[in-house]
C-alpha cells in the first residue's frame, strides 16, 4: 500500500535501486526537513509498512507534521529490520522459537514455518568471566571454564543456527554484540545481496537499517546513525516473527555539540559529562540527537561511545546522524564499497546525509555543549552519572567513604538490596567464591587500605570500541614500563576487549608486551568485568578485605558501576578512560590526587607522574595510522562465525525439532504451549474466587518481580537445583537459567528485598497462604492455589512493572497461576508484555487504590461479566466491576476497574492466550484464522496513562540485578 506515492527509484553507483521517498510528502506542504532525523528514519518506517491496519495513512501524516512543542498522544508501529541478542537473553528467545517449533507440529502444522522473518544476529558475550588473570595462560583457563560451565546452552545455540533461517550466531570469544554490531553487523542501509528484498519491479528494496536488542546498550550503534535500542525478549520475539513493536511518538531532545576534544581529554570524558547532563536534564523514555557544527569534530567511535551508555541516562536512544565521518567509518572497517555507495547515494537522496551547513532541525527541547569544556573525569563510587573531576579524585572518595563503610544504609532502594544481601549469598556470583588463579605472588595484602584499588579492567564495548582510547592505554604502558612502573600487586588486572581486532592492533603496534607487564593479559573477549564477571578476588586480598571492613575500589572502563554489581567485595567502583585504568592499577589507590602526587618511582628513585606519561593525541593518531587497518577488520569478521576446537568439538543434532533433555537443569522445554487448540478458545474463563498472591506498593520493578542475580541456596529455585543434583557453587544465576522455565517461575517475585504487604513484617518472597494464613514463598503457595483451582491476582501500586522489560516477569507470574493484576498504573511495556502472555492488565479509577478501598489482601475476588466482555470485544466499553468479599461471604468492597487492553491488536493477542499463541495460530491457520473483534476498543491505539519513573528506577544496581542488561522499560 502507498497512499502517498512514495514509491521511487534511486541509483548508487551501476545499480537501481526501489526506495520509499519523502519528497511526495514535501510536495504535500510537510516540512520534513526539519524533523529530527530520528523521526526521519521511523516516517520511513510507516511509509514502507502503510497496510491501513497496523499502520495507516493517519500515522504517517501525524508523524510527518509532529509538533515538537505538543506532546504525541499516537501510538505508532515500527518494524525493526533486524533483532540483535547476546546469550543470557537470546537463549530464552530461541527456548521459545523451539517450543513454538514443537506446538507446531503437534497441531498438524509444519514446525519449518516458525522462523524468523528477519535477520536475527546473537554474540554470545555475558558469560565468560576472569578466573585467571596475570598471565598469558589466563585467556585459554577462561574460555576452558566457560565451556564447563556453559557448555549446554552453547550446543543449544549452535543447534538453534543450524535449525532456523535468517538465524546467526557467533561462537564465544568472537567480541562483545555491540562492539561486533557497530563494526561488522550494522548495515546503515539495506539492500544488497542475500538482505535485498523486491517488490513487482523486481529491483532490491533499500531502507534504512533498524534494530532492536535484547540488551539495554543497543544504541551504541545509534553512533553510526543506526536508529535502534533495546527491547525485552517477548517485544523481540515478537518482531523476529514480523509482529510491530508499538511505541509513541516520543519527544526528541536536541544536544547542540561547538568545538572540539581538548589535549588531554578522552571519549570516555565526554560520555561522563554527557550522562551527567543529560541526567540533570531529565531524558528518560525520549529520543536524544546530537547536532551542529560540533558534530563533525567527532570521531566515529566517540559517537558510539556516546550511544552506548544511553541506559545510563534513560533515553531510548542516542543518535548521530549520517555524514563523511559514517562513510569513512565505514571503509575503515572494511565494508564492502558496494555498500558505501548505497548509504551515500540513499541518504543523500533522502535528504539525511549530514553536513556543516545543513539546516538544523527543530527538536522538542535543546541542551549545547562545548567539547572544548570537556576535562578528564571519572565516575563514581556508585552510578554512571556522579562524575568527578579528575583532580577531585581524592576529596571525593574522603566524602563518599562514610556512606560506603560496611553496616551504612544505602541510599536508594537498589542499592539496600546490594548492601545487605552479603550474608544471603554465601555462593557469590558467577563462582566469586571459587579459587582465583594467577602466576602473581607476594600481593602485599598487608597494605591493603580504605581507597584500595583491587580491580583493574579494561573492558566493556563502551571504550574498547575506540581505538584512540585503547591505543593511548597502550601507550601509557609503555611509557611507564620504560621508567620502571609496575601495576600494585594486590591489583586484579584484566584486558578483555569486545574485538579481536584490538589484540590484533596491540600486537603490530608493538603495545602487548608492555601492557601485560603490567599484568593487563587477555582474559577473553566478552563483557566480564562490565556487568559483573569479574572472577573473585586474590584470596588473600578477600581475607584482609572481610577481616577489616575495608572500602577498597574497582577501576573500569566499562558503563555501570552500582554498588554490588562489579564484585560482591568491592563497594567503591568508578568508571573511567582505558589510560586512566593503566594509570590507577599503578597507582594502587583511588584516593590519589594524580596531578599532585606521583604514581610511583622510576628506577633511580625519582617520581613518575601521570603526566610524564600520558601520551599525547598525535602519538595517538600516529599509532592508529601506522597500525590499524581495513583489512584487519576484514580478516577478523571474515572468520567471525568459524569458530575454535572447542566450539567446533560440541556435538549438534541437526533437527528442525529440538531434542529437549529432560534432566537439563539450563534448557527446557516451556509448558506454554501445553495444551494449545489450533483455534483461539470461544471463551476466555471467568476470575471468581480469586486470591491475592501478593500485595505491592509503589514502583515494583520487574527487578523485583523477576531477578535475574544469585541463587539462594534455600529458595524455591534453589530447592529445585539440588534436588536435580546441583551443588549450590554451580547455581550460577537466574539470568544463566532463563532457558529453563522450572527455574524462572521459582524466581518469580523471589528478590530478596521484595515488600508483600500480605507478610509486612516479612521481607522477601513470601506471602500468606489463605485461608489458613500460613507464611509460605510465593511460589509454593501459588502451586498450592494452583492446585486448589483458584485463579490468583496480584494487586499493586502506581507503575507497577517498571526499570528493565524483562519478559519473565510476565513469563513467570502466567506460569505462577496469576490471572490478572490490579495497579493503579502499569509501565507501559510490562503492561504490553502482561498481555502477551495472557495477564490481564487492570487499572484502579481515578483516586481509587488499596488504601482508599481499605483492601486488606485476604479478600475474595470476582471480576463480574469478565468473560462476556472479552467475548463482546468490550461493546459496553472497558469498564469492569470487581466484587471483593471477605472469607464469611460478606462484602467488603464492590470497584470499578478499567481494562488496560489499549489497541485491537494487543484484544487479539489476549484471546489467543498470548501474542506467541497468535502467530503460531496465524503461522497455522493463515487466512483460516479466527479473528475476534475489539468493538469497544479504539480505533486509534491510545497511550498508557503513566508517570515519569522515579529517578532511581532507571538504576538497577542491585546484586539482586545482576548482570542487569536488561534494556529499560520506560
Amino acid at each position: 500500500m502507498d497512499s502517498f506515492g512514495s514509491a521511487s527509484e534511486l541509483c548508487a553507483g551501476d545499480r537501481r535501486y526501489r526506495y520509499f521517498s519523502f519528497v511526495p510528502l514535501r510536495e504535500l506542504g510537510y516540512d520534513i526537513d526539519r524533523l529530527p532525523y530520528s523521526l526521519r528514519i521511523l516516517l520511513e518506517n510507516l511509509l514502507r509498512h502503510e497496510d491501513d491496519s497496523a499502520v495507516t495513512a493517519q500515522d504517517i501524516r501525524t508523524l510527518a507534521g509532529w509538533n515538537p512543542k505538543v506532546p504525541s498522544g499516537r501510538e505508532i508501529a515500527f518494524m525493526p529490520a533486524r533483532v540483535l541478542l547476546q546469550d543470557f537473553t537470546g537463549v530464552p528467545a530461541l527456548v521459545d522459537l523451539a517450543a513454538m517449533r514443537d506446538a507446531m507440529a503437534a497441531l498438524g502444522g509444519d514446525p519449518k514455518k516458525i522462523n524468523p522473518l528477519q535477520p536475527v544476529e546473537l554474540v554470545i558475550d555475558h558469560s565468560i568471566q576472569v578466573d585467571a588473570f596475570g598471565s598469558r595462560q589466563a585467556f585459554d583457563h577462561n574460555e576452558e571454564l566457560d565451556y564447563k560451565r556453559n557448555e549446554e546452552r552453547y550446543a543449544f545455540i549452535k543447534w538453534g543456527r543450524e535449525a532456523f533461517a535468517n538465524f546467526i550466531a557467533t561462537p564465544p570469544n568472537a567480541g562483545i554484540c555491540h562492539q561486533v554490531n557497530l563494526e561488522y553487523l550494522a548495515r546503515v542501509v539495506f539492500g544488497l545481496g542475500k538482505e535485498a528484498r523486491q517488490d513487482g519491479s523486481n529491483l532490491p528494496l533499500a531502507y534504512p537499517d533498524t534494530v532492536v536488542g535484547t540488551d539495554s546498550h543497543t544504541p551504541m550503534v545509534n553512533g553510526l546513525g543506526v536508529l535502534g535500542w533495546g527491547v525485552g525478549g517477548i517485544e523481540a520475539e515478537a518482531a523476529m516473527l514480523g509482529q510491530p513493536i508499538s511505541m509513541l511518538i516520543p519527544r526528541v531532545i536536541g544536544v547542540r555539540l561547538t568545538g572540539a576534544l581538548p589535549e588531554g581529554s578522552t571519549a570516555t570524558d565526554l560520555v561522563l559529562t554527557v550522562a551527567e547532563m543529560l541526567r540533570k536534564k531529565g531524558v528518560v523514555g525520549q529520543f536524544v540527537e546530537f547536532y551542529g557544527p560540533g558534530v563533525s569534530s567527532l570521531a566515529l567511535a566517540d559517537r558510539a561511545t556516546i550511544g552506548n551508555m544511553s541506559p545510563e541516562y534513560g533515553s531510548t536512544c542516542t543518535i548521530f546522524p549520517v555524514d563523511q565521518v559514517t562513510l569513512d567509518y565505514l571503509r575503515f572497517t572494511g565494508r564492502p564499497k558496494e555498500r558505501i555507495a548505497l548509504v551515500e547515494a540513499y541518504m543523500k537522496a533522502q535528504g539525511l546525509f549530514h553536513t556543516p551547513d545543513a539546516p538544523e532541525p527543530v527538536y522538542s527541547d535543546t541542551l549545547e555543549l562545548d567539547l572544548s569544556r570537556i576535562e578528564p573525569s571519572i565516575a563514581g563510587p556508585r552510578r554512571p552519572q556522579d562524575r568527578i573531576r579528575l583532580s577531585q579524585a581524592k576529596e571525593a572518595f574522603q566524602e563518599a567513604l562514610p556512606s560506603l563503610l560496611p553496616g551504612h544504609p544505602a541510599r536508594t532502594q537498589k542499592t539496600a538490596a546490594a548492601a545487605g544481601a552479603g550474608p544471603c549469598r554465601a555462593e557469590g556470583v558467577w563462582g566469586e567464591g571459587e579459587e582465583v588463579e594467577s602466576l602473581r605472588t607476594g600481593c602485599e595484602a598487608e597494605k591493603l587500605r580504605h581507597g584500595s584499588v583491587v580491580i583493574a579492567a579494561i573492558t566493556s564495548c563502551t571504550n574498547t570500541s575506540n581505538p584512540s582510547v585503547m591505543v593511548a592505554a597502550g601507550l601509557l604502558a609503555r611509557k611507564a614500563v620504560e621508567k620502571g612502573l609496575k601495576s600494585k600487586p594486590w591489583v586484579k588486572t584484566s584486558l578483555a576487549p569486545g574485538s579481536r581486532v584490538v589484540t590484533d592492533y596491540y600486537d603490530k603496534a608493538g603495545l602487548t608486551p608492555h601492557l601485560e607487564a603490567l599484568g593487563f593479559h587477555l582474559a577473553g573477549y566478552g563483557c566480564t568485568t562490565c556487568i559483573g564477571n569479574s572472577g573473585p578476588l586474590l584470596a588473600e586480598v578477600s581475607e584482609a578485605v572481610r577481616r577489616n571492613g575495608l572500602v577498597v575500589a574497582s577501576v573500569l572502563s566499562g558503563n555501570r558501576n552500582f554498588e554490588g554489581r562489579i564484585n560482591s567485595e568491592v563497594r567503591a567502583n568508578y568508571l573511567m578512560s582505558p589510560p586512566l585504568v593503566v594509570a590507577f592499577a599503578l597507582a594502587g589507590r583511588i584516593d590519589i590526587d594524580l596531578d599532585r602526587e606521583p604514581l610511583g618511582e622510576d628506577r633511580e628513585g625519582r617520581p613518575v607522574f601521570l603526566r610524564d606519561v600520558w601520551p599525547s593525541s598525535q602519538e595517538v593518531e600516529r599509532v592508529i595510522a601506522e597500525a590499524i587497518g581495513s583489512d584487519m577488520y576484514d580478516r577478523t569478521y571474515r572468520r567471525i562465525y568459524e569458530g575454535d576446537e572447542r566450539w567446533n568439538a560440541l556435538q549438534v543434532k541437526r533437527s528442525e525439532l529440538y531434542s529437549w533433555n529432560p534432566v537439563s537443569t539450563y534448557i527446557r522445554r516451556p509448558s506454554f504451549f501445553d495444551g494449545m487448540t489450533r483455534q483461539a478458545p470461544e471463551r476466555v474463563a471467568e476470575i471468581h474466587g480469586a486470591r491475592v498472591i501478593a500485595m505491592l506498593a509503589d514502583s515494583v520493578t520487574t527487578d523485583h518481580i523477576s531477578p535475574a542475580g544469585s541463587i539462594q541456596k534455600d529458595s524455591p529455585a534453589g530447592r529445585y537445583l539440588i534436588g536435580q543434583g546441583v551443588e549450590p557453587k554451580d547455581f550460577n544465576s537466574y539470568g544463566s537459567r532463563r532457558g529453563n522455565h522450572e527455574v524462572m517461575v521459582r524466581g518469580t517475585f523471589a528478590n530478596v528485598r521484595i515488600r508483600n504487604r500480605l507478610v509486612p513484617d516479612v521481607e522477601g518472597p513470601f506471602t500468606r497462604y489463605l485461608p489458613s494464613g500460613e507464611i509460605m514463598p510465593i511460589y509454593d503457595a501459588a502451586m498450592r492455589y494452583k492446585e486448589d483451582g483458584t485463579p490468583l491476582i496480584v494487586l499493586a501500586g502506581k507503575e507497577y512493572g517498571s526499570g528493565s522489560s524483562r519478559d519473565w516477569a510476565a513469563k513467570g507470574v502466567a506460569l505462577q497461576g496469576v490471572r490478572a493484576v490490579i495497579a493503579e498504573s502499569f509501565e507501559r511495556i510490562h503492561r504490553s508484555n502482561l498481555i502477551g502472555m495472557g495477564v490481564i492488565p487492570l487499572q484502579f479509577m481515578d483516586g481509587q487504590s488499596i488504601e482508599t478501598l481499605g483492601l486488606d489482601g485476604e479478600e475474595i475476588f470476582d471480576i463480574e461479566g469478565f468473560a462476556e466482555a472479552v467475548r463482546s470485544g468490550f461493546a459496553g466499553g472497558t469498564g469492569l466491576t470487581v466484587r471483593a468479599r471477605a472469607h464469611d461471604g460478606v462484602a467488603a468492597a464492590d470497584f470499578k476497574v478499567r481494562v488496560r487492553i489499549d489497541t485491537p491488536q494487543e484484544f487479539r493477542y489476549y484471546c489467543h492466550g498470548g501474542i506467541l499463541h497468535f502467530v503460531l495460530r496465524r503461522l497455522l491457520l493463515g487466512a483460516d484464522l479466527r479473528e475476534q473483534k475489539a468493538e469497544g476498543l479504539p480505533a486509534t491505539p491510545q497511550p498508557a496513562r503513566g508517570q515519569k519513573p522515579p529517578d532511581e528506577i532507571v538504576e538497577e544496581g542491585s546484586v539482586e540485578s545482576f548482570p542487569a542488561s536488561d534494556p529499560p522499560a520506560y
